[in-house]
């Protein structure tokens, strides 16, 4: 294996011919929230059959998602390199990789119900920080050692990191307790809000350098967080405290609070 962690991608054989463009999304018409892209979907078109029109079709209608898989989340090389898309389709090439693969499309086959969490929380979330927009959301297989993926107005759900804290993989590969709580269904659109708040308000180089000074700033993220939620995802005590601050001086913006 190149790594001990691996993401896993699977499809249904019969998926073929003119059945792809219909299976490859999990957009149902809607157009007044987030509708995951399903990504994923044609990631394991191609790396289960090896079709090169599978890829083919994946590059054309999903080009920025793959190019950041390949390049920056897989670190294969670059998407245009001579053998890319042979070294691409053997990173997957693993009988282990192929039970993870079966169990990803299992627990995730039908994601209505992030959908529905990602419309309303985002929606909350741009209310209250007006310079925000509601961003492309998709979902993807990567290796295990990447959760979320965020660019200017895109973010990307890893579903391989997201399959239970008593996931068998994770405890064979020794992720410890405190993040297995984390590797769960219902924390996917809190990371999504999180991260994304993060890549729109990063740390300071002051605030990367002192750890009470990262800690507050992941307090400030995570109290607007649970915000968006709608409840409190988030129940440490510094995050507490952001909480009982703000009640007592309303005066302060959600905007004000993540530029401190």
């Amino acid at each position: 294996m190149r790594s001990i962690y691996f993401a896993l991608l699977f499809v249904l054989m019969a998926c073929i011919g003119c059945q792809w463009k219909l299976n490859l999304s999990g957009e149902d018409g809607r157009s007044d929230g987030v509708v995951l892209a399903r990504f994923d979907r044609a990631q394991r078109l191609f790396l289960t059959t090896g079709d090169y029109a599978a890829l083919q079709q994946m590059k054309t209608n999903y080009p920025i998602e793959t190019r950041t898989l390949i390049e920056d989340v897989l670190n294969l090389g670059y998407v245009d390199e001579p053998g890319i898309n042979t070294r691409f389709l053997y990173f997957f090439q693993d009988s282990t990789l192929q039970a993870l693969l079966l169990d990803v499309e299992e627990q995730y086959h039908d994601v209505s119900d992030l959908n529905a969490d990602l419309t309303k929380s985002f929606k909350r979330l741009v209310e209250m920080v007006p310079q925000l927009s509601i961003p492309h959301v998709y979902t993807q297989i990567s290796s295990l050692d990447q959760s979320i993926v965020v660019g200017d107005s895109m973010v990307g759900i890893s579903l391989d990191k997201y399959l239970g804290k008593d996931y068998p993989i994770y405890l064979k590969y020794g992720f410890s307790e405190r993040q297995r709580r984390m590797m769960t269904r219902q924390y996917i659109v809190p990371d999504c809000l999180g991260f994304y708040l993060l890549g729109h308000f990063p740390m300071s180089e002051e605030e990367r350098d002192s750890a009470a000074l990262r800690d507050a700033h992941m307090a400030r993220i995570q109290y607007v967080v649970n915000r968006a939620m709608g409840r409190n995802v988030f129940n440490r005590p510094e995050v507490m405290r952001v909480s009982d601050r703000m009640q007592h001086h309303p005066e302060i913006t959600i905007q004000q609070l993540l530029e401190e």
